[in-house]
């Protein structure tokens, strides 16, 4: 996780400094390291949030290069990840809490996004899935709407 830690960190300092490319290309490196760690790291709050920023990272770099199509694909790409998971019974039950959790702030994002750029067919299923998960899933969620904002950028 430190590695990821450090790649992060570094694409940050390009992106802070306008050098879009160069943080997209090291984000690139952090999403795949977080998907390596995604199953296999021993902190599953840890592993999805680390594969939530990634994700997240690159819409936002791509917001900058003004390619909002691929920054939705990201958006959606998480959050329909997260959203398997939490059905996947191969998942420990530890990993499936933790998407429940984080899928908060992946539905938040692309509500947020389609209020400033609109939606896409994409954007729409995922959310329609979003709003067909069971009723049980539904009112864990709401629960943590509750909650703190963990800001994972």
């Amino acid at each position: 996780m430190e590695h990821w830690k450090r790649i992060i960190e570094l694409a940050n300092g390009y992106f802070s400094r306008g050098e879009y490319i160069d943080a997209r290309e090291h984000y690139l490196q952090a999403l795949a390291l977080s998907r390596v760690l995604f199953e296999r790291w021993h902190d599953a709050d840890e592993a999805v949030a680390a594969y939530v920023i990634s994700h997240h990272n690159l819409a936002d770099v791509h917001l900058r290069l003004k390619q909002p199509e691929e920054s939705a694909e990201y958006l959606c790409a998480i959050h329909e990840h997260l959203l398997q998971c939490l059905v996947d019974p191969r998942m420990t039950e530890e990993l499936r809490q933790a998407c429940l959790r984080h899928s908060r702030h992946s539905y938040v994002e692309l509500i947020q996004f389609t209020t400033a750029h609109g939606d896409t067919p994409r954007i729409r299923r995922v959310l329609r899935r979003s709003a067909n998960q069971p009723a049980s899933m539904l009112q864990q969620q709401a629960l943590l709407h509750e909650g703190p904002s963990h800001g994972v950028h």
